[in-house]
């Protein structure tokens, strides 16, 4: 019984789904199956009842997950313990951001963090903004920058960097979606739309719709991830809202225009989150310090 096994039980019991912990693992779902099987066999019970859309955890399964949670806490525990004796810094870091965020708002804090430790490696891996809080949740990352969730958890701790605007966007290329967009007044309605998958930003516009009365938007797709989004606006499949660093970071950020509108988009706050139990873990405690 392995560490990396409880962790993926542990996002299992909280996803209740094989393929979004199989994705979120970077395993295939018939490994992740055969680990859970594994697990079941050295316990001795059945962990988990399945169906084919969702899993629940069975009354072992429950007393499982406590256990499986109470091996890793002590797993951090005594990493944290034998830490505290070395006078240098050395181990590893996970960070989660955006790619955005990555040449915008974690360099400053890398230098700053690298030149007072140096010994310590970063390991950092970039992907949708939405998904950063869920990594640091799952312990799949040490810390992440992330939108403050609307509702932030009591797990977690959530330190600001920057209050983050949100624009409206359109494509500079002649096109259709262009042509929309110079008639008086601006057919808002009709437009097509292309909006983040979830997260933060994805709640203001639908907010946003509806201070605009707009009942129905024409959503022409959903993308993962707001850089993706900038390049099908600079294509001119519809007009975008993203967050304004984005678009100022973005290498396709002069084929595509912002357009002021009546009703301005609520700005989110950008931060660095990490887990209220481990922010006293020596790598992430300095990192923490870093940010000022």
């Amino acid at each position: 019984m392995d560490l990396k096994s409880l962790q993926a039980f542990i996002h299992l019991a909280n996803s209740h789904h094989f393929g979004k912990s199989a994705e979120a693992l970077h395993l295939s779902p018939s490994t992740l199956s055969r680990i859970i099987q594994r697990l079941e066999q050295e316990v001795g019970s059945s962990l988990l009842q399945r169906d084919n859309r969702s899993v629940a955890l069975t009354p072992a399964g429950q007393k499982f997950l406590g256990f499986a949670q109470q091996q890793l806490d002590s797993w951090q525990m005594l990493k944290l313990d034998l830490q505290e004796h070395d006078t240098q810094l050395e181990g590893k870091l996970s960070i989660y951001c955006s790619v955005t965020a990555a040449y915008s708002h974690l360099p400053a804090i890398l230098d700053r963090f690298r030149f007072a430790h140096p010994q310590v490696e970063i390991v950092l891996a970039t992907g949708d903004a939405a998904q950063a809080v869920e990594r640091v949740q799952y312990e799949q990352a040490d810390v992440a920058i992330a939108a403050c969730p609307d509702n932030l958890s009591s797990q977690l701790k959530f330190y600001s960097l920057a209050e983050i605007p949100l624009s409206v966007i359109a494509p500079m290329i002649a096109c259709s979606v262009q042509q929309q967009m110079s008639q008086k007044p601006i057919p808002w309605q009709q437009l097509p739309y292309i909006l983040p998958e979830h997260g933060p930003a994805r709640r203001r516009i639908n907010s946003w719709f509806r201070q605009m009365h707009i009942r129905k938007p024409h959503i022409y797709a959903s993308v993962t991830g707001h850089e993706a989004l900038v390049s099908m606006v600079a294509l001119g499949c519809g007009v975008g809202i993203v967050p304004e660093v984005v678009v100022e970071n973005s290498p396709v950020r002069d084929r595509v225009q912002v357009v002021k509108t009546d009703k301005l988009l609520e700005p989110f706050d950008l931060g660095v989150v990490c887990l209220k139990k481990r922010a006293p873990d020596p790598l992430i405690s300095a990192f923490l310090t870093a940010l000022n």
